[in-house]
């Protein structure tokens, strides 16, 4: 099993990251073009605690080479199952996610948590385990574990400045919503 970790601020209310999470796979992020659906399966709110729990199916289109999809006659896409967490008393979103293709071969666990560092900013912290399931062909199963957490080193930084255009268009969007409804009243 190998292990990626990373953390990131953004300059952004708790608040405003937790709205702007929901949009962070559409039309503002330009470094998501590889999700080709989202599906909401389930969403409740615990009336207990307060607690919104989704879950979703999350297509992606696939970027495994395509000596390696022959091989193991994979599609064109590949599927996440994610389910998430908004505790507004904690003020905490988390996100859990599993992925579905490919899982006869590679387990990948991914958990990412955002919390509010203060006022303005908010702190994101993501960790993933992978594992290879090739029996006992360790040389494979490693190479296998060290590209997903390559990929996923990758992805960070794109993930990343994707999710600061998504904030900064919601900023947007937010203020104008905001000026339309002062001058209605004024």
């Amino acid at each position: 099993m190998k292990v990626f970790s990373n953390s990131v601020t953004f300059n952004y209310s708790w608040e405003e990251v937790s709205i702007a999470n929901w949009q962070k796979y559409g039309p503002w992020n330009d470094k998501s073009a590889h999700v080709i659906a989202v599906d909401t399966l389930n969403r409740h709110v615990d009336p207990e605690t307060g607690v919104l729990r989704t879950e979703r199916l999350i297509t992606c289109k696939q970027s495994a080479p395509e000596w390696l999809k022959s091989l193991m006659g994979c599609t064109e896409t590949s599927q996440v199952f994610e389910t998430s967490y908004v505790n507004p008393a904690e003020r905490t979103v988390t996100m859990v996610s599993q992925n579905v293709t490919w899982s006869n071969l590679v387990n990948v666990q991914e958990t990412v948590v955002y919390k509010p560092l203060n006022a303005g900013q908010t702190q994101f912290v993501q960790d993933a385990r992978i594992t290879a399931l090739c029996g006992g062909w360790q040389r494979i199963k490693n190479s296998i574990e060290d590209t997903l957490v390559t990929r996923f080193r990758e992805n960070a930084a794109k993930g990343k400045e994707g999710f600061e255009c998504v904030l900064a268009m919601s900023r947007r969007a937010f203020a104008e919503e905001r000026e339309k409804a002062a001058a209605m009243m004024a």
